[in-house]
């Protein structure tokens, strides 16, 4: 292509600070050659999962075997000759080397054969995996030790006899020399690494599950993955961020659920503090509401041990309620008058005011309740606050894992055609984008999203002690629970009804609209058509709501337009769902759902080569295989090569200076 000298010219001040990464026609060249080799590629796999919920022994399986990714790959390489069990077993090698490499050993004859025979497997299994990089993006990615080996052997061509025996010496040497082990552990990580290009998390990594802090260093090692916040998340990131509500809502989630290790082994956290003072406060209280739900595969559990879980659970509840009369005070426009539940109990009655009706408390005890003042905290309530406080904003664990979730993460993104969120985007009951009015402004569709990934930012990023950091804060609450967030997608969260109200009418949460209109075609149309994207072949992706498969729901809806992945993982949904949900994987033929059996454990799926894929439904695929030049970083990619051709023909016309 001929550039004019006009048009070199106008990009002249850009082209210059290119130049410094590209000092001469040569390495312009070559950057040139090299971007369009990689445009020739096929598409990398991107893989989807939400609803994680602190479930990190499944999350770890899930990522070891990329939704079955990684068994496909196995399939296809030793074929049907290998019997099925033994395919399994080499799948479970790939996926826990280090873990199933002694019980494989231990069954061998002739370990050298074995060793030279896996080690063949595994590099045929890896060639594959690598096939859709380039040599160099491969070589990124290679263990350092083992770089020079693994590079000479992904590439060799084995049709050629003289290259046989010199690789087949090479192996015998890293066997001579006890290697073998180690060299199969990278082998594995290596295949694991390259089998999916992007990971795409649509929120709730927290609460419920055990290790929420485990699944986040496994997403801090990955080397390309982004993360839609989900309601679970931002609370968490409220937390972080010193709000005092939002530590207390984190609290009584956790506590609520028994969950104890997440906060004290996972992030150090000091629970001691309130446990003191609920054993002080609340020792004679009344808390048989209160008793955690608790996991029995996961126990046993000391009835002594859940009653002291119980009142801690009660005390943080009435410190969390009373914080919530504060934020809803200051913060008008989140529209929860009425639900300062404490401001609207009789406490001589024993009765609660709910949305115009009265109805008897099932607990009415309150030993730290000022009825003449319901959300003044007690001086012992605010040590214990600030205790807390301090805790939570001090541990580098969590600020870390939430920095990270800043970094990654945002309420919605856009990748290749899909557009991915946690929750909904709201909707009237005629089908419109509501309306949210905050800070004297209506947001409505995609200028509401936006809005609430620039306000949530606030809170973290914001000077200490700031308004604007205070406002941030209280507005993570909201996305946690208020009517028009999109993380939440409900009309109110029911928790105080649930605790202290018999009526179970109280305790519905209606849904917005957003969640009955997921069939009609025409809004699934209306909502691409507001992100900017094509309404024909374009995707909504998201999570938060379970998939009821065991009554037949689907995750796609709207004629496929729009898919619901929500994980499953909790243990607690499985008797809802019948399964533990959907993942998604999108590769250069199309995309597939990948629905999952629950995960007992790591031992067991180690033990007994269990893989907890249970079907692929192939749904959409594609005309002819995808190239990364179809993609959204293919189009960024062209763009670069535009860019340097424009510099090479500026130093050729002498108007940027070459340099050895």
């Amino acid at each position: 292509m001929q550039y004019a000298a006009d048009e070199v010219r106008r990009d002249l001040k850009y082209l210059t600070l290119l130049a410094r990464e590209f000092p001469n026609i040569a390495s312009a060249s070559s950057e040139i050659i090299n971007l369009q080799a990689i445009l020739k590629l096929p598409k990398g796999t991107e893989h989807f999962m939400s609803d994680l919920h602190g479930e990190a022994e499944a999350f770890t399986h899930i990522m070891n075997n990329a939704s079955g990714v990684i068994k496909e790959k196995v399939d296809r390489v030793l074929g049907p000759a290998v019997p099925e069990a033994q395919r399994a077993e080499f799948a479970t090698l790939i996926y826990y080397p280090a873990r199933k490499l002694d019980e494989l050993k231990a069954r061998q004859t002739d370990l050298d054969g074995w060793y030279r025979q896996t080690l063949y497997r595994l590099i045929d299994v890896c060639r594959v995996v690598s096939s859709k990089h380039t040599r160099s993006f491969v070589r990124k990615r290679l263990p350092r030790d083992y770089a020079y080996i693994l590079d000479e052997l992904l590439h060799a061509h084995f049709e050629d006899h003289d290259k046989e025996f010199y690789y087949d010496q090479i192996l015998a040497s890293i066997i001579d020399i006890g290697r073998a082990d180690d060299f199969i552990e990278a082998l594995c990580a290596l295949i694991k690494n390259l089998a999916v290009f992007k990971l795409h998390l649509l929120g709730d990594i927290f609460d419920r599950g055990p290790r929420p802090d485990l699944i986040l260093e496994q997403l801090m090692a990955h080397h390309s993955v982004d993360i839609q916040w989900g309601n679970h998340d931002v609370v968490w990131m409220g937390a972080a961020a010193g709000s005092p509500l939002c530590i207390a809502t984190v609290l009584r989630t956790t506590l609520a659920y028994n969950n104890l290790e997440a906060l004290e082994d996972g992030y150090g956290i000091n629970l001691r503090p309130l446990a003191l003072f609920a054993e002080s406060e609340y020792k004679d209280c009344d808390v048989h509401h209160f008793y955690p739900h608790v996991d029995e595969s996961r126990g046993p559990y000391h009835r002594g041990e859940l009653a002291r879980v119980a009142r801690m659970h009660k005390a943080i509840t009435l410190l969390m309620l009373k914080l919530e009369c504060r934020v809803i005070d200051r913060n008008p426009d989140f529209e929860l008058e009425g639900r300062d539940f404490l401001r609207r109990i009789d406490y001589g009655a024993g009765t609660v005011l709910v949305e115009g009706k009265r109805y008897p408390l099932l607990d009415d005890d309150f030993p730290t309740v000022d009825p003449a003042d319901p959300a003044r905290m007690t001086p012992a309530e605010q040590e214990v606050m600030d205790a807390l406080c301090r805790s939570f904003t001090e541990s580098e664990k969590l600020q870390r894992h939430v920095r990270f979730l800043y970094a990654k993460g945002g309420i919605y993104h856009m990748e290749n055609g899909n557009l991915l969120f946690h929750g909904a985007v709201p909707l009237t009951e005629s089908g419109g984008f509501a309306v949210a009015t905050f800070e004297k402004h209506g947001y409505a569709g995609r200028a509401l999203m936006d809005y609430c990934d620039e306000r949530a930012r606030r809170a973290f990023f914001a000077p200490e002690g700031s308004e604007a950091r205070r406002s941030g804060c209280d507005f993570l609450w909201y996305l946690w629970c208020g009517r028009l967030s999109p993380l939440y997608g409900r009309d109110k969260m029911t928790t105080f009804e649930r605790l202290f109200v018999a009526d179970p009418a109280t305790h519905t949460e209606q849904s917005n609209p957003y969640y009955r209109f997921v069939n009609d075609t025409r809004m699934d149309r209306a909502i691409l058509a507001e992100f900017g994207l094509d309404q024909t072949h374009c995707h909504i992706v998201n999570g938060h709501v379970p998939v009821r498969a065991i009554e037949g729901e689907t995750p796609l809806k709207g004629a496929g337009r729009m898919i619901r992945i929500d994980g499953g993982f909790c243990r607690a949904y499985h008797e809802k769902t019948g399964i533990a949900g959907y993942t998604l994987v999108y590769n250069s033929r199309g995309l597939s759902l990948r629905a999952h059996q629950p995960f007992e454990t790591m031992e067991k799926a180690i033990r007994e080569n269990l893989d907890i894929v249970s079907s692929v439904d192939v749904f959409e695929t594609t005309e002819k295989r995808m190239l990364v030049a179809d993609t959204d970083e293919g189009r960024r990619l062209a763009g670069n090569v535009q860019d340097l051709k424009l510099l090479v023909a500026a130093y050729r016309m002498g108007l940027v200076k070459e340099k050895n």
